[in-house]
This record gives C-alpha cells, sequence and structure tokens, in this order.
C-alpha cells in the first residue's frame, strides 16, 4: 500500500481479500483513505497538509496483514474530510449549504454541532474547510457516490463472513492524535464496544490480552465508545460483534509531517502478530 496521497481517480472502496476465509473477522478503514480530488483541494481554504490530518493516517497499512490471518479489510480510498464513512449517511450541516437540504436529514445530531458531519465543515483541529458554502448535489453526489458504495462492500464481506462462521467479528481500525488523551486517561490503544452493547465480553476481553500482551497500554470505551459503524453493525444477537480500536499516533508517525515514523514497521508487525492471535481464538469463542 502507498503512503503518498494521490490526485488521481479512486474507487471509492477496496476490498482487500484473503486467499482462503479462515477466520471469522472482518477488519474495516474507513479514514486512511488519500485520494484527493483536484476540485477539493480548490474549494478548501487549507492547504492539503492541514487536510491531511484529519486522517487515520496509514492504519489500512497498519491492518494490511488482515488477509494473510484469513480476513478481509475492507478500506475507504477517500478522504474523510471529503466524506465520512463513519457517520450517519445524512448527517448534515445546513449551514454549509447555500440552498435548503431535505427535511429529513440528521441536522440535530451532536457530530453536525461539532462540524464533524458526514461531509464536515472542520477539520479535526477545528478549522474550516471550505472558501464558500457547497450545494446540496454535492454532498448527495459524494454520500451516494463514496459512502454508499463503502457500506455497501462492508455489508457484503459481514454478510459472506456470517454466513461462512455463523458470526463475525467486525474490528474497526482508527487512530487518535497524541493529544487526545489526558494523564489521567494514558493508553496506548482505547477499545470500544459501545459500554458492552456491541461484542462479547470474552472477546474484547481476549482482543484486550492480545494487545497487552504486545506491550499495549489499553484502555476500554474512554474517551472513543465507539462510532456510528461499531454502533450500526454491532449486533450480538444476531451473531454480527463489533469493537473500534483507536492507536495512538505518535507510536507509529510523524503527526506533523503526516509521514510514517521509524517505528512503523515495528508497530506494523506487533499488530500483525495481535491479528493473527484474534484469528486463532475468534472461532472458538464465537462457536
Amino acid at each position: 500500500m502507498d503512503f503518498q496521497p494521490s490526485l488521481s481517480a479512486a474507487p471509492p472502496v477496496r476490498v482487500f481479500l484473503p486467499e482462503h476465509r479462515t477466520a471469522p473477522l472482518v477488519f474495516a478503514s474507513p479514514h486512511s483513505g488519500r485520494a484527493y480530488s483536484p476540485a477539493f483541494i480548490a474549494a478548501a481554504r487549507l492547504d492539503p497538509l492541514r487536510l491531511r490530518r484529519s486522517e487515520d493516517a496509514f492504519v489500512d497499512t497498519l491492518f494490511a496483514s488482515a488477509p494473510e490471518a484469513g480476513a478481509p479489510l475492507v478500506t475507504a480510498t477517500f478522504p474523510r474530510a471529503f466524506c465520512d464513512a463513519n457517520r450517519e449517511a445524512w448527517e448534515l450541516d445546513p449551514g454549509m449549504f447555500e440552498d435548503e437540504v431535505p427535511a429529513w436529514v440528521n441536522s440535530t445530531s451532536p457530530r453536525v454541532a461539532a462540524g464533524l458531519g458526514t461531509i464536515a465543515r472542520v477539520v479535526a483541529s477545528g478549522e474550516g474547510i471550505y472558501r464558500a458554502r457547497l450545494r446540496f448535489a454535492d454532498a448527495e453526489a459524494r454520500i451516494r457516490g463514496l459512502w454508499h458504495p463503502f457500506h455497501a462492500a462492508l455489508r457484503e464481506e459481514i454478510a459472506t463472513t456470517h454466513e461462512r462462521f455463523g458470526a463475525c467479528l467486525l474490528v474497526d481500525c482508527h487512530s487518535m492524535p497524541g493529544n487526545a488523551l489526558s494523564p489521567r486517561q494514558a493508553a496506548d490503544i482505547v477499545l470500544g464496544d459501545a459500554h458492552g452493547t456491541t461484542c462479547a465480553p470474552l472477546l474484547i476481553r481476549r482482543l484486550e490480552e492480545l494487545l497487552r500482551d504486545e506491550g499495549f497500554a489499553v484502555r476500554r470505551n474512554d474517551p472513543y465508545a465507539g462510532g456510528y459503524i461499531t454502533r450500526n453493525y454491532g449486533r450480538p444477537r444476531e451473531g454480527v460483534h463489533a469493537v473500534q480500536i483507536e492507536i495512538l499516533r505518535p507510536l507509529y508517525m510523524d503527526e506533523v509531517l503526516v509521514a510514517p515514523s521509524p517505528d512503523f514497521p515495528a508497530m506494523q508487525a506487533r499488530l500483525a502478530r495481535v491479528i493473527a492471535g484474534l484469528a486463532l481464538v475468534a472461532g472458538d469463542i464465537l462457536a
């Protein structure tokens, strides 16, 4: 996988499939897309580097060993700042648009209030993205052309895995800024299961043990309990479990330059061992 951002056209989603599907797991990376269109760059008041700081940069590459462990990896190629796949499809701020938005859009969610709806108004630092207001047709094109294909691919992989094994664990992969946690919350990784509602306790406990075995300090649900993907797809009673994983960015990248650090290969290897270990035990736990 390429570390560099792209200005070329890219399919909205890439699915990396295992040669043999041997584990009841699906991995997703909805925020690591780095295919920036020239039109988006031109419409933004921020330079590309500041736009890129909203990415969960390189998370797709950190989890690239998932197919080797027998599980698919579903990745968005479009940037989070352009369209956020970890939101409801229509969480929109009416103030961003020069024309009226339909009454059925969700304009009152906490994410919209923070400027971080499906079409974000601001980047993670709080700086406004756009020089001018958009038209609702712009948002509609992004949601139908990017959000929907990503979730269609994710649903297909979950359904295929569930059919094959009778159950599925979705691991929703993200990263968090170095300043995201207070000293009281200090951790390398935060696991989220919406406070015990999206994943069987034994599954998330085993994942936590595997991470601790690799030397990671792990917290649960504080301050990240799981976003739309985790909460929407995690339905343990239906045999689909979901857990969100947030990784501290300074462990593997330079946040200012948005570039992998010298620690990146070691971090990737540690996570590959966690993925392999989870693939070995998930089937027995879900059986």
